[in-house]
């Protein structure tokens, strides 16, 4: 039943998303949308934008679990950035939220604490602060231009975003997850 509820959940918000802004949606249009109670919404769900980020950690195991066993980081992104178009309404809309709890801050988090377990498990110990904070530099202009990607239309492919985010890469970042990867 939980994962039920959590799809029939995670449907109904990208339906209403198409009709209003997340900020005007409440728990309450979800919840009749998707034919669940109320009580259900929270007992998986802390809030909408709780709800909204359960449905972009779908699209982040489906990217990046495979990453360094059968995709590369660029196969990883490009999937995840086709994954985002093809909900293209759903994410635009997401991306518009500041909330302390958006999506925004959630991919920040989820890309940031990926990358640090690849590269630790690799080198076997935790990084430094220097790499730390290349890692979380690149992180933010990471989300900051996926957001800027998605909230201007999403004209380019996701194949030019996937490289031209490689490109970003500091060199120290780049020769460690080159070596990781």
């Amino acid at each position: 039943m939980e994962k039920e509820a959590c799809k029939r959940l995670a449907d109904a918000v990208k339906f209403l998303v198409k009709q209003s802004s997340l900020e005007q949606l409440t728990v309450t249009k979800i919840v009749a949308e998707a034919g669940v109670a109320r009580q259900t919404f929270y007992r998986y769900f802390r809030d909408k934008y709780d709800l909204v980020n359960w449905c972009f950690d779908q699209l982040a195991k489906n990217c990046f679990d495979q990453m360094g066993i059968s995709c590369s980081l660029r196969d990883s992104l490009i999937l995840k950035f086709n994954f985002i178009r093809n909900e293209k309404a759903f994410f635009a809309e997401a991306f518009k939220s500041k909330d302390y709890n958006s999506i925004e801050q959630h991919d920040y988090q989820f890309i940031l604490q990926f990358y640090t377990n690849l590269i630790e498990r690799h080198v076997r110990t935790p990084l430094d602060d220097d790499l730390l904070f290349l890692l979380r530099m690149y992180c933010h202009g990471s989300i900051s231009m996926t957001v800027e990607w998605a909230l201007s239309g999403m004209k380019e492919s996701s194949e030019y975003l996937a490289d031209n985010l490689i490109d970003a890469l500091p060199l120290k970042l780049s020769r460690l997850l080159n070596s990781v990867l």
